[in-house]
């Protein structure tokens, strides 16, 4: 059957915050933990790690869990709403223009604090950067990324720029490295863009995990690219995310920053590299491969995995669901989510969608224009 733009989009962006919720509960423990917490896998929804989640530490006072979603989907919620105001690429600017302001002048419905607030009060400390950066610092937007700790802030809600540019990989790649460049530096910027990229190559048709694995390994730079391949030849080797767990997580130490001990990072912990890559997007990546793009086993696989495995999922179910459309998603799964987070899971991709066919004609009457004017100029 051939997918529709509207039924990817929906699968991308639904399957993003579904796999946003599954892991938001879990998220900075180890598979071990997560186990003898849950009495086995992880096979669905799930409540708090913690029952007085109120006032526990680490996860006080927000409550993760309970088919909530967490900032990862504010932000992509965020960044579509920058596209409906722009209506076309965008690059740094539209992040000072736009989404600062999103983010610091109109309250929005917070799942994790269940009340509304500005999204400025749930985001993380990476993501005020840009605030403190843009708002109060007046920095130039392409540079104002140089400085913050080097994370996966900006990729994890970098699916809409993959939609925008929906089958052409090079074209997200490049507009998600732009507008990074407002949030992020190094291999964080570059996950930024190979994220999109991947996002774009699951639309093209008869895209598989493979075929997408392909396309960012050919735009992937340094680190990232070789994290990637390193996940991916372990991913490979393995039909079942239970038995991956603890190879993909061998694969990626190498190059991941963060240490062992997800909640005590090392001391060179998030710093620019270029040998180092974000753990997040390869071992996504990864769980795609193995989940063979089947949305339950990719996403449970991320989320199962642990450590920051609510970005994972977002980012594993954002390219399961481009590939295979949005009816790859557990209906119940996604109803839970919807419900509990209080959010229109649909109401963004049909959105993105109206603005993705726009920003496409822009582009036809550009390309056409250029080849006007260089046949003027060379004579063809």
């Amino acid at each position: 059957m051939t997918l529709t733009l509207e039924d990817r989009t929906a699968g991308c962006l639904v399957g993003a915050a579904v796999g946003d919720a599954l892991g938001g509960p879990v998220e900075g423990w180890t598979p071990e933990q997560i186990a003898e917490r849950h009495g086995g896998l992880v096979r669905g929804i799930v409540g708090p790690f913690h029952e007085d989640w109120r006032t526990a530490r680490p996860i006080a006072p927000y409550h993760k869990g309970d088919g909530h979603v967490t900032d990862d989907t504010l932000m992509t919620h965020a960044l579509i709403r920058v596209y409906g105001v722009v209506r076309d690429h965008l690059d740094a600017y539209a992040v000072a223009d736009h989404l600062v302001p999103d983010l610091i002048s109109t309250p929005r419905w917070i799942p994790e604090l269940e009340a509304e607030a500005l999204p400025l009060q749930r985001i993380f400390l990476a993501e005020k950067w840009m605030v403190a950066r843009l708002h109060y610092g007046h920095v130039d937007p392409r540079e104002a990324g140089t400085g913050n700790i080097v994370n996966c802030g900006a990729a994890m809600y970098m699916a809409p720029v993959g939609v925008v540019n929906a089958g052409n990989p090079a074209g997200a790649y490049a507009e998600a490295l732009d507008i990074a460049g407002a949030h992020q530096s190094s291999y964080g910027r570059e996950a930024a863009g190979v994220f999109a990229a991947a996002v774009a190559a699951a639309f093209l048709p008869g895209a598989t995990p493979a075929t997408v694995i392909d396309q960012v390994l050919a735009l992937a730079k340094d680190g990232t690219r070789s994290a990637i391949e390193a996940v991916c030849e372990v991913a490979a080797r393995h039909m079942d995310f239970e038995s991956a767990l603890a190879p993909l997580r061998e694969a990626v130490a190498p190059f991941d920053t963060v240490g062992p001990d997800y909640r005590a990072p090392s001391l060179a912990a998030r710093r620019p590299s270029r040998l180092h890559s974000i753990e997040e997007l390869p071992i996504a990546l990864g769980m795609l491969l193995i989940g063979d793009g089947d949305y339950r086993h990719t996403v449970l696989g991320a989320v199962n995995y642990g450590r920051d495995c609510d970005s994972i999922a977002t980012m594993a179910g954002a390219i399961a669901g481009a590939l295979r459309g949005e009816g790859i998603i557990p209906r119940d799964w996604s109803k839970e989510v919807s419900e509990a987070s209080r959010l229109d899971l649909h109401a963004p991709a049909t959105a993105l969608v109206e603005v993705t066919r726009q920003v496409f004609a822009r582009d036809v009457q550009r390309r056409r224009a250029h080849e006007s004017a260089f046949g003027a100029i060379a004579g063809t």
